[in-house]
């Protein structure tokens, strides 16, 4: 069918949620429906075209699709005008991040998914989520987590038919995990130095766990510890606040790419904050994310170390991953050592999440949001 997804993301960019909205259109491609996708223009430029040449490479997608960037005085209108631009193009299916473009869809009759990560916030957030609950038509909510919609229904009162919500876990390309070296290998590879290496990948957000992560650097000398992403400015500020050498920040690496580093690793770390700042600058997210690294990290086959948020164990169990507690040093430190000391149990946790990973695919992922929307 003819797609129009429409999002606010910047692309391109390195920022999760414009990852996350590639990576779903990518999966919906796969499929075999032709999709454009609809994007604000960067203010204050009378045309535009992509930075970037090889959006496949900096994202790393497995196929192409039609990208539009529409002028708009304000990000409100963009809404409007995204599906007014949905409508000429005939779109058979709208898919949306945004509460206002899935509410116009529904009222020119076009079927329409919405997909959520955030609770809405603000005096009209809320509402616009309640008018595309309200709305009859062809419609579907996709949440990334059961948390999402919970709390929709306790703090906000908003419920939806079960049969018009999926729940949609952000996911991983396995592919792209097939054939990764060892550890030792990679770090030849990538030149990192030959010792147990704990890494995390993403950006240093607050929240993101930075703080923490140069506190076990300096706690632990025998390991080293590697943070790949974050942008100039905030990698040179982490590495001035850095009090051990034994620390590496590679900056911004194309997703492509991020596959090798997370096979250099030893142990892979999540050490979120019990408050996240989102990728576009957002609310806390630490309720109800689905961080796409948690599913890079079990397709890489490492030992994971998470902090223990409630969201993160609707994915990870004990079999698959170690649960800190959120800014306990010494928890961290005591389980690090621990795994650091015990190769066997990092390679059995390692294995067994390889193994659970297998049905978080982005295309499995889309073939459950698609499944019978225009039956």
């Amino acid at each position: 069918m003819k797609i129009v997804a429409v999002a606010g993301s910047q692309i391109p960019s390195d920022t999760a949620n414009s990852i996350q909205v590639m990576k779903a259109c990518s999966a919906l491609v796969q499929l075999g429906h032709d999709l454009t996708l609809l994007v604000p223009r960067p203010p204050s430029i009378s045309s535009y075209q992509s930075p970037i040449t090889n959006l496949k490479s900096h994202y790393g997608l497995q196929t192409d699709f039609s990208i539009e960037w529409l002028a708009s005085s304000s990000r409100r209108m963009f809404t409007w005008q995204s599906v007014q631009r949905a409508r000429a193009l005939r779109a058979d299916l709208l898919y949306t991040w945004f509460p206002q473009s899935a509410v116009f869809g529904l009222l020119f009759q076009i079927p329409t998914v919405f997909e959520i990560h955030l609770q809405p916030t603000g005096a009209f957030g809320p509402a616009w989520h309640r008018a595309f609950a309200a709305l009859r038509g062809r419609k579907r909510l996709v949440s990334i987590t059961r948390a999402l919609v919970d709390l929709l229904e306790r703090r906000h009162n908003i419920r939806f038919k079960a049969d018009e919500v999926v729940i949609a876990p952000n996911s991983v390309e396995l592919e792209r995990f097939a054939s990764l070296p060892d550890p030792l290998t990679a770090r030849r590879t990538l030149n990192l130095p030959q010792a147990p290496t704990v890494m995390c990948t993403g950006h240093l957000y607050a929240g993101r766990g930075a703080d923490l992560f140069l506190a076990l650097a300096k706690e632990l000398p025998q390991a080293h510890f590697v943070w790949v992403g974050g942008r100039p400015a905030d990698v040179e500020a982490w590495k001035a606040r850095a009090e051990s050498d034994n620390v590496t920040f590679t900056g911004f690496i194309p997703n492509q790419d991020l596959p090798l580093y997370q096979a250099a690793a030893d142990i892979l770390l999540m050490p979120y904050s019990r408050s996240i700042m989102g990728s576009s600058g957002s609310a806390d997210s630490a309720s109800v994310a689905s961080p796409m690294k948690m599913f890079e990290y079990m397709a890489a086959g490492r030992a994971i170390v998470t902090a223990d948020l409630p969201v993160i164990r609707e994915v990870l169990n004990e079999k698959n991953a170690v649960f800190c507690e959120p800014d306990d040093l010494g928890n961290w430190k005591l389980v690090i050592g621990e795994l650091i000391a015990d190769e066997p149990r990092r390679l059995a946790l390692g294995q067994q999440a390889k193994q659970d990973v297998q049905g978080y695919t982005w295309l499995a992922r889309a073939e459950r949001i698609m499944a019978g929307i225009l039956a």
